[in-house]
């Protein structure tokens, strides 16, 4: 799966094109290294969004296989890392 539908589908970032965005400018990495938008991620990789004040890292446990899912079933996804 996409790195920028997966950031939108398990409800970290509201939008794909936002996370499309962020992407682009480089703000986004798997594993340590900028990810463009199309970056196929896997169980286990680790996902970084770097803000202007701090940075949160997303470990990532499933796969959703539908386009959206709730919020209430959102954390089965991934982890948020310290």
């Amino acid at each position: 799966m996409r790195v920028d539908k997966f950031l939108s589908s398990v409800n970290i970032l509201k939008r794909r094109s936002i996370a499309q965005d962020m992407c682009d400018n480089g703000v986004v990495s798997v594993n340590g290294i900028k990810a463009k938008s199309s970056k196929e991620v896997r169980i286990g990789d680790k996902i970084s969004l770097h803000y202007l004040q701090y940075t949160k890292t997303y470990q990532i446990l499933a796969l959703p296989t539908t386009k959206t899912i709730p919020k209430a079933q959102s954390k089965e996804y991934y982890k948020e890392l310290p």
